[in-house]
């Protein structure tokens, strides 16, 4: 089991503008304070606003609120890199998409058609039957208020939800779930799929980040192979702090939890194949968790591989093959969730996205408007939501990308304000002026 770090998520491949960056300086909670492994060879991290590792702390039992209780979920899926959202979500009606991509556009023989005006790169036709069926719905144009072309920086006002503040030290989601209404305690509220959490569930409420559940049902013959309960065992064992001697049972309390799922054991539901990559395994660990009935109220997890500036191709290619990955991982993760996908809504997103004109490397430079997928059992779906730009010269943002109509906090508000119980908007996007009225009512 590898030993794993508190943070912000591995961000070495996000492309062009992140190399050399000195990611160290985002290791910081909300307090100013340095975050420390919980363990070694561990598989599961949390993070809080103490200098108290926050497992050691009561709060890592975290109150819940009536989503719990309701039995709602919200899981989170970020496309780190800048995703082509035209070559997506497809507006194969505008005459310029053609004339601004020759050799990357996708023709119209191959998209699969949503609305007569849009419609799926064909990579993607595993969306396809979720769309038709109302529970996928589509926002385009959507992005950031901010302009920046950094994808440090524009990740971090996404998963902050701060454009244009880089001072924010929580996540929208983290404080999303600090605002609902309180229920039963549950160790598990929110979780992270990977090493490290990331800055989206990052603040005061205690979060997860889970490297490979089936870690938690590995018995070790050694110290260095020893099970995830073992560990927390030996670090009880051999400290004298009271803090520690005081919470530790709720810890066990909590390992055990995840264990009694049996990781190591699980099988999807009949008929469901997810992509043997990190991101459809990480779709798969999410499924269990939720089916587990741990208390997750929500899920976070990443997919980067969207930097596409060199040789992008068109309906074959480097996308198209990140797109079929994609999309048959959320496809299956809704088909292996059964009749509790009816709770669940799931929403993606990206720090902007890329240039209306291809550049001349077969490829596109970053840009700003995007497109968002929203999925759900509430979701009001088969529809492309938002006001459409447009892609003639005059109407693009500088000249160069679609403009952004639809500020990506107000789909995130209203999916944590419809799933969580996240009334106070003013709190979860400070200064964003998220308002219900305005409301796109997708849930």
């Amino acid at each position: 089991m590898g030993f794993m770090k508190m943070g912000m998520t591995d961000r070495s491949d996000w492309g062009c503008d992140m190399h050399g960056r000195d990611l160290a300086r985002r290791g910081l909670d909300g307090t100013g304070a340095s975050r420390r492994a919980f363990m070694k060879g561990g598989a599961m991290a949390l993070v809080g606003t103490s200098v108290i590792p926050s497992f050691l702390m009561r709060s890592v039992m975290a109150e819940a609120t009536t989503a719990q209780a309701a039995n709602k979920k919200l899981v989170v899926l970020f496309q780190r890199g800048a995703a082509d959202g035209l070559n997506i979500v497809v507006p194969y009606q505008e005459k310029n998409y053609y004339s601004m991509r020759p050799t990357i556009a996708i023709q119209q023989k191959d998209v699969l058609d949503l609305d007569g005006q849009f419609g799926l790169h064909p990579a993607m036709a595993a969306f396809k039957p979720l769309f038709a069926s109302g529970h996928l719905a589509i926002v385009h144009a959507a992005g950031s208020t901010d302009t920046t072309r950094s994808h440090f920086d524009a990740q971090d006002y996404m998963e902050s939800g701060t454009p244009g503040v880089k001072v924010t030290q929580d996540g929208w989601l983290n404080r999303a779930l600090q605002v609902g209404p309180v229920g039963k305690p549950s160790a598990f509220r929110a979780v992270a799929l990977g090493t490290q959490v990331p800055r989206t569930l990052q603040g005061k409420l205690p979060a997860i980040a889970v490297n490979n559940l089936a870690d938690f049902s590995v018995g070790g013959k050694g110290p260095q192979t020893s099970s995830i309960s073992n560990a927390f065992q030996a670090m009880y064992d051999e400290s004298s702090d009271a803090v520690l001697h005081g919470t530790g049972q709720e810890t066990f309390e909590a390992v055990k939890m995840l264990k009694s799922a049996d990781p190591a054991k699980y099988t999807p539901a009949a008929g469901v194949t997810y992509p043997t990559t990190p991101f459809g395994n990480s779709l798969k660990q999410i499924a269990q968790l939720l089916k587990a009935n741990l208390g997750v109220e929500a899920a976070f997890s990443d997919i980067g591989g969207w930097d596409t500036h060199q040789n992008q191709g068109a309906a074959n290619g480097q996308l198209a093959n990140r797109l079929k990955e994609f999309s048959e991982g959320i496809a299956a993760f809704w088909k292996d969730m059964g009749a509790d996908s009816e709770n669940i809504t799931l929403v993606t997103m990206s720090e902007f996205g890329r240039t209306a004109r291809q550049n001349g490397t077969g490829g596109t430079d970053h840009g700003h408007a995007n497109a968002m997928f929203i999925l759900g059992g509430g979701v009001k779906g088969g529809k492309v939501y938002g006001k459409w730009p447009g892609l003639n010269n005059d109407q693009l943002n500088e000249g160069r990308d679609l403009a952004v109509t639809t500020d990506f906090r107000r789909v995130l508000g209203e999916a944590a304000y419809k799933t969580l119980g996240a009334k106070n908007l003013n709190t979860v996007f400070p200064g964003g002026n998220v308002n219900p009225s305005e409301f796109l009512n997708f849930v």
